[in-house]
């Protein structure tokens, strides 16, 4: 006897309306494709529906995948699929175990819709976090290390984006709550983010043009040249999705780089290091890197090609030390024209506890005169 789909009444709810009001916010930033994939589904029931379907003479032979995007078109067809795996759809009283299979006119075919992963996601959150600034039209956050920006698989609440959710009731009306450019998760610091249409639309197009200035800190293994610049295409690495990587295939990419700190640091025995683990002094630098594209991990791409990963930076061969447990990365200052007033603000973020002691312990060590060429 075939077993029955779960039956749940169905209960319209308010749905949050978080699709890209403008394609200006896609040039802005580089966004990693978990947290993009599926944005249709942002706008997807977040309650369980059960849905009855007859297949019209035009479906007949149609895969029963793509029959479902027809009659439930607010879902994604990869998670309609999702669905048929987790036995949720049934053709004429006999679960489908298929994709793929084909239906036939006339047959009747029942699903039951549940809510994707995102659209349970898209939800306020109360939490605090740094204000730096502002007024009716943006704000400045000075985000913490560990505060996920955006939703995305792993990380379904507790981001940055329900937060604003949270903050204004406005933000429920904008592209990704009004996010224009984003941080790593373990990269701290300021953030410029729209509480508008037009101010969103604008700082977007501001980023795009290269009309917004950002500048990181970053602590990174070895002796750097005092200054340069690395100008090399970025785009996912072909080995290790999780990866970016310098591909000539991918988007052009500049970072400029100077030297401000050099010093040596070796693991002393006996602080969590056993005396067989202990390494020899080795050469550490303490950079300034502005960005003119904002391109994923790309400090931590453009660096680590150069031979220079970021202290503590683990997927891109950073080793642990001077006390890092995260990658060492700081965004300390951000400048733009206020979008509506014209004025331009600067604001300067100090480096948070962990990294302000490392760069202390690097700054305290044996000094090296030069850096190679």
């Amino acid at each position: 006897m075939a077993r029955r789909l779960p039956v749940a009444p169905p209960t319209p709810q308010p749905v949050l309306d978080l699709e890209m009001a403008s394609q200006d916010a896609d040039l802005a930033e580089d966004w990693d494709d978990a947290a993009d994939a599926d944005l249709s589904a942002h706008g997807a029931p977040r309650e369980i529906e059960r849905r009855e379907l007859l297949v019209p003479g035009s479906a007949h032979g149609q895969r029963l995948d793509v029959f479902l995007v027809t009659g439930a078109s607010e879902f994604s067809r990869n998670h309609l699929k999702h669905l048929i795996e987790e036995g949720c759809v049934e053709v004429d009283g006999v679960l489908a175990n298929s994709a793929s299979r084909k239906v036939t006119q006339g047959q009747r075919v029942v699903v039951v819709l549940k809510p994707t992963a995102q659209s349970l996601a898209f939800v306020p959150e109360a939490m605090d976090f740094p204000i730096v600034f502002e007024d009716e039209h943006l704000m400045v956050v000075n985000k913490p290390a560990g505060l996920v920006v955006h939703p995305a698989a792993g990380n379904w609440t507790g981001t940055l984006m329900n937060g604003l959710l949270a903050h204004h009731a406005g933000a429920v009306n904008l592209p990704r709550a009004g996010i224009v450019h984003r941080l790593d998760k373990d990269t701290s610091g300021l953030m410029v983010v729209g509480k508008t249409l037009v101010a969103v639309t604008s700082l977007s197009r501001a980023i795009a043009a290269r009309e917004v200035s950002r500048q990181y800190l970053a602590l990174v293994l070895g002796l750097v040249p005092e200054e340069f610049r690395v100008e090399s295409s970025i785009g996912r690495d072909p080995a290790t999705r999780v990866r970016m990587a310098v591909v000539p295939s991918g988007k052009s990419a500049r970072t400029d780089v100077r030297r401000v700190l050099v010093g040596e640091w070796a693991p002393e025995p006996g602080v969590g290091v056993k005396a067989d683990q202990y390494l020899p002094a080795r050469p550490y630098s303490g950079v300034l890197c502005t960005l003119h594209t904002g391109r994923t991990h790309q400090i931590r791409v453009h660096l680590s090609s150069r031979r220079h990963p970021l202290v503590a930076d683990a997927l891109y061969g950073g080793p642990p030390a001077l006390g890092m447990l995260r990658q060492a990365l700081h965004a300390t200052r951000l400048s733009f024209e206020h979008p509506i007033t014209g004025e331009m603000l600067k604001f300067e973020a100090p480096l948070p506890p962990d990294m302000a002691l490392a760069w202390q312990t690097l700054s305290a060590s044996p000094k090296i005169e030069a850096a190679p060429l």
